[in-house]
């Protein structure tokens, strides 16, 4: 049977191993420290991948290894090439296949929609950082080093994802009865990612032979304003918070809140993205491999979304975590 070995056990991680393990598949997930939850059936192996001897023995029997894993948001710069040089590390001594989880950052600003073939002209050190990655394990590759592929989604969504622009800002608002919060300004066209329409994605780079060597945009559902997007998981929700149940934060009022929250300035490079129009496309993917990853709607994934975050609220789980979005500066949108 394949061996697939999963690095990381936040909210991809786990939903690539469901994934699997809905399909019987053997999975071992790699994690620095104990995970709190694991799917059924998955294998712990405890391992600090940053260095490549212990990615080493940590993936000695993998056929698949996927990249799921992220130092913490304010370290990228500084760990995140180190990490991914273990990882590829680990890969090629064990003969494994690379799948790894991207983002977005390293192409920078744009004016046009999002695609493949865009150059890497981020700006800020966390979109570089991304950058120098990608050419990490793609180089590894043309050297025949290993054998790799990529799946690029946009700002996440779905269950487990608290610590996203939509996440306990918007769904756990939701949720509690309370005002979301977003970046940027609502009206303008966002693609989102549903998480385990990654998920399905990864799994399916790594079977396919022709996915090697590529760079892909894994499919979305539809792209809709930020603005509707919180409608709608108002809508889910049940819950009218009152008019208007939008708080705004503009990219100004974000970048010059760095100055007195850290969570703020760590996320005030990407303030880009929401001061213009940040649309992905994904044709590449669904050219090549057709219907083989059906986007979820979007109105059933923000429903699937928000029923986990009811779940969260009825266990009465800690307090979740805040990323305060609105400084000074920030304004009501209906």
């Amino acid at each position: 049977m394949t061996q697939h070995v999963v690095v990381g056990a936040g909210p991809v991680g786990l939903a690539v191993m469901e994934r699997l393990r809905e399909r019987g598949a053997d999975v071992a997930a790699v994690t620095r420290h104990d995970p709190d939850f694991l799917p059924e059936g998955v294998e712990s192996r405890l391992a600090d991948v940053l260095y490549p001897d212990r990615a080493v023995t940590a993936f000695a029997d993998a056929d698949i290894v996927y990249h799921c894993a992220k130092p913490p948001y304010d370290q990228w710069p500084e760990l995140f090439p180190d990490l991914t040089r273990g990882i590829v590390a680990g890969v090629e001594a064990a003969g494994a296949r690379l799948v790894v989880a991207e983002n977005l950052y390293m192409y920078g600003p744009v004016q046009a929609r999002l695609s493949e073939d865009l150059p890497y002209a981020a700006t800020g050190p966390k979109g570089q950082a991304r950058a120098e990655c990608a050419d990490i394990v793609l180089d590894a590759h043309e050297a025949g080093r290993i054998e790799a592929t990529i799946g690029r989604a946009s700002d996440f969504f779905g269950p487990r994802v608290r610590e996203s622009v939509v996440g306990e800002q918007v769904f756990g608002a939701a949720v509690a009865g309370k005002r979301a919060k977003v970046f940027g300004d609502p009206r303008l066209a966002h693609t989102y990612t549903y998480v385990p329409d990654f998920a399905r994605a990864l799994v399916l780079l790594g079977e396919r032979d022709e996915a090697l060597g590529e760079v892909w945009h894994v499919p979305n559902p539809e792209t809709v304003s930020t603005r509707r997007f919180v409608d709608l998981v108002y809508e889910a929700a049940d819950i009218d918070p009152g008019f208007p149940h939008i708080i705004a934060a503009p990219g100004v009022a974000l970048t010059l809140g760095g100055y007195l929250s850290a969570p703020l300035k760590e996320l005030s490079e990407m303030r880009y993205a929401f001061e213009e129009p940040y649309v992905v496309r994904d044709a590449k993917f669904r050219e090549a491999f057709g219907d083989a990853v059906e986007p979820t709607p979007l109105a059933d994934a923000i429903a699937e979304t928000v029923a986990w975050f009811e779940s969260q609220r009825e266990a009465d789980e800690t307090e979740p975590i805040h990323i305060e979005t609105a400084p000074e500066g920030a304004t009501e949108s209906a």
